[in-house]
C-alpha cells in the first residue's frame, strides 16, 4: 500500500510564498510521477506541476516562472515551492502518485488528502 503524507499550506498574502511538501512511503518500486493538482471551489481538479523520477516536468502555463517542482528520489518527496502567489493561486492542493511499469504505462495512482492554501490580503 502506498501513502502520501502532505504539509504546509495555509494563508499567505499576495505575493507571498509557500513551500508545500508530499513525502510518499508503502510499496513505492520504479519509474513513477509525482506531483501536485489543484482544486479550487466550483471548478475542476487541475494539474499544477509534476516530475517523473528521471526528472521530466510539467507546469500548468498559469505557474510556470512563478512555482518551482524539486524532488528527493531517495526520500520519495516532491515540493512545490510557490512563489509570487496570486488570489487565484487559491485552491485546495492535492500531492499525487502515479506508478509506471518500464514501457511507462500507469500501474497505480494514488492521491493525498490535500492541504488549503489561500491567497488574500
Amino acid at each position: 500500500q502506498v501513502q502520501l503524507v502532505e504539509s504546509g499550506g495555509g494563508l499567505v498574502q499576495p505575493g507571498g510564498s509557500l513551500r508545500l511538501v508530499c513525502a510518499a512511503s508503502g510499496s513505492i518500486f520504479g519509474a513513477n510521477a509525482m506531483g501536485w493538482y489543484r482544486q479550487a471551489p466550483g471548478k475542476q481538479r487541475e494539474l499544477v506541476a509534476d516530475i517523473t523520477s528521471g526528472g521530466n516536468i510539467r507546469y500548468a502555463a498559469s505557474v510556470k516562472g512563478r512555482f518551482t517542482i524539486p524532488r528527493e528520489n531517495a526520500r520519495n518527496t516532491v515540493y512545490l515551492l510557490m512563489n509570487s502567489l496570486k488570489p487565484e493561486d487559491t485552491a485546495v492542493y492535492y500531492c499525487n502518485l502515479e506508478l509506471r511499469d518500464t514501457t511507462g504505462w500507469p500501474t497505480g495512482n494514488y492521491w493525498g488528502q490535500g492541504t488549503q492554501v489561500t491567497v488574500s490580503s
